[in-house]
């Protein structure tokens, strides 16, 4: 069961390592390893997410997902876009940006390093977006009680998550500006720059969570319309038409789980440029890391287990929020590529072990299935 749903994941990390052992070392070997671990730590939320919703489609809705929707939004997010925000903030077309990463890697490298302050504070706004959302929201599942506790209280007030996030990011400019200024450097204009691509990263998120929300939204109308049919139905002694409601609401899950995994696939993608400027690293590390988002939905919703693992989704956002500051420190600091890719590791693997001692305070025997739903 493990190899037929991994076999091809491990397959691409293979030859993804192998790759850029012939690519650039090892170094590269180093960084494209990182860029996959840290790919797969985040994308433990968005498998669970992703297997909670397709067990309520048909066969037929969830093969699509894991085909056309897997190519769409977590291809064509991990690979697609370092080019797409690299040509942007480069002011390079993408041809141009992608022929340029191949053939003069030195000059790609010092056009990626002017633009990083901008790339920096757009992602860094966006994964602290995510992360402020979550810590400000109560749940009934509390890893850091302590810690969680009193922030879910602070959650309700409300537009607090973007309140926080705009100062941070004004105070990110301000002092990025001030410190090129002092130091008499090239970037002491780009202050402005800078406070715009925070403020694109925070449109960004909103447009997302809008539109995450607006499914959302159509898909409880669409399960409790077909709900009160079906009961009709029953009372009426008429067979019910599931091929219909299913397909509809089926049809409102799928575009519900594109947003969702586009709004997931930013946080490896924005995280990496904290790793690595290098888009043919960039590449290969996303690259292995979106096929196990692959596997841990199939294998999350044919087994059903991983999401009794309760505190992953906490260590999860306690990563994206680590790499938000870290970005938004690397606007003026420069910081070990290491740190950076160990620090969102630890964080997973701290919530992994919680989640497998409770789960062994609960049951007795550690076994996760047997684990009461949070719900």
């Amino acid at each position: 069961m493990l190899l037929r749903t991994f076999g091809w994941s491990f397959a691409v990390t293979a030859l993804g390592l192998v790759a850029a052992v012939f690519y650039g070392g090892w170094t590269a070997f180093g960084i494209v390893a990182i860029l996959s671990i840290l790919e797969i730590s985040l994308s433990f939320d968005n498998a669970v997410v992703n297997a909670g919703i397709l067990k309520k489609m048909n066969a037929f809705w969830q093969k699509i997902f894991l085909t056309i929707g897997i190519l769409i939004a977590v291809f064509g997010m991990r690979l697609v876009f370092p080019v797409v925000i690299v040509a942007v903030s480069a002011q390079l077309g993408p041809i141009e940006a992608v022929d340029l990463a191949l053939t003069d890697k030195d000059r790609y490298q010092e056009l990626v390093t002017d633009a990083h302050p901008s790339i920096a504070a757009f992602g860094g706004m966006f994964l602290l977006m995510i992360f402020l959302d979550f810590i400000f929201e109560d749940r009934d599942i509390k890893w850091l009680g302590w810690l969680e506790r009193p922030l879910a209280k602070l959650g309700k007030v409300d537009m607090l998550s973007v309140c926080i996030a705009l100062v941070v990011l004004l105070i990110s400019a301000i002092t990025f500006g001030a410190h090129a200024h002092q130091h008499g450097g090239t970037h002491a204009d780009k202050a402005e720059t800078v406070l715009l691509a925070g403020i694109a990263g925070l449109i960004t998120y909103m447009i997302v969570g809008g539109l995450s929300g607006y499914f959302e939204d159509k898909l409880e109308e669409e399960e409790e319309r077909e709900h009160e049919e079906e009961e009709a139905a029953e009372r009426a002694g008429k067979p019910k038409s599931a091929v219909k409601l299913a397909g509809k609401a089926a049809f409102f899950m799928f575009l519900y789980l594109e947003v969702l995994d586009a709004s997931f696939s930013f946080d490896g993608v924005i995280g990496a440029f904290a790793i690595t400027n290098d888009i043919v690293l960039m590449a290969l590390g996303l690259g292995i890391g979106a096929m196990y988002v692959r596997s841990l939905t199939v294998y999350l919703v044919r087994q059903g287990t991983l999401d009794d693992y309760v505190y992953l989704e906490h260590g999860a956002h306690y990563a994206i929020g680590a790499l938000a500051v870290i970005l938004l420190v690397t606007i003026q600091y420069q910081i070990n590529e290491i740190i950076t890719g160990l620090v969102g590791v630890v964080l997973i693997g701290a919530s992994f072990w919680s989640s497998v001692r409770r789960n062994k305070r609960l049951t007795g025997n550690g076994r996760p299935h047997t684990v009461p739903s949070p719900n």
